[in-house]
């Protein structure tokens, strides 16, 4: 038989074994206050094809994803540090040998 966990207001709960057949609790059997059953999430995982293995984690996984997040933070600060010079380098370079058009003149109403 399954054992049912039921919640008192006070917030304190108790277990009870009961039938799946039988209804459920309104009242602690031994003071008699109003009780309400509590449910748990219950775990599932799914296997079989469909699913990917890395869609669960393992330890070896997670040391491999925190290493690639730090390398790749690392990585990414510096790749960006090295657009930011190239910017720098093509723009002051840019403007004394680039040749602009001139505005062209307002046409006045």
């Amino acid at each position: 038989m399954p054992i049912y966990e039921y919640r008192r207001p006070d917030g304190t709960t108790f277990e009870i074994e009961q039938r799946m057949t039988d209804d459920a609790l309104t009242e602690d059997p031994e003071t008699g206050v109003p009780v309400e059953r509590v449910l748990h999430p219950v775990a599932i995982h799914f296997k079989g094809k469909g699913f990917h293995n890395t869609d669960y984690g393992t330890r070896r996984r997670n040391r491999e994803l925190e290493k690639s997040a730090s390398d790749g933070a690392d990585a990414h600060d510096a790749k960006t540090a090295d657009k930011a010079k190239e910017k720098k380098e093509a723009k002051g370079s840019g403007k004394a040998g680039s040749k602009e058009k001139p505005a062209a003149p307002k046409k006045k109403d």
